[in-house]
């Protein structure tokens, strides 16, 4: 994950554990190491569904957008 760029769902591989829209969560890489931290713009239920997609077909996915991104940049931290 580059510096000042916002995490979409298509870069998103697993998602692990409970949440909710506007939690914080870590960021992993595939061996578990934290690189970042952020608020979620969807639910765990949510993020499971459109992991792997594109940003485009959230809508279609869901039923409704409320972000494009996964985690917004401003609202990330990098580790």
């Amino acid at each position: 994950m580059a510096p000042g760029h916002s995490l979409l769902s298509i870069g998103v591989t697993a998602v692990e554990g409970d949440f909710e829209r506007g939690e914080a969560v870590a960021c992993r890489t595939a061996d578990g190491r934290e690189i970042a931290r952020g608020l979620v713009n969807y639910s765990s239920p949510e993020a499971r569904r459109i992991a792997r997609k594109p940003s485009g077909e959230i809508e279609a996915i869901l039923g409704n957008i409320d972000e494009p991104e996964l985690i917004h940049r401003d609202n990330m931290v990098l580790r």
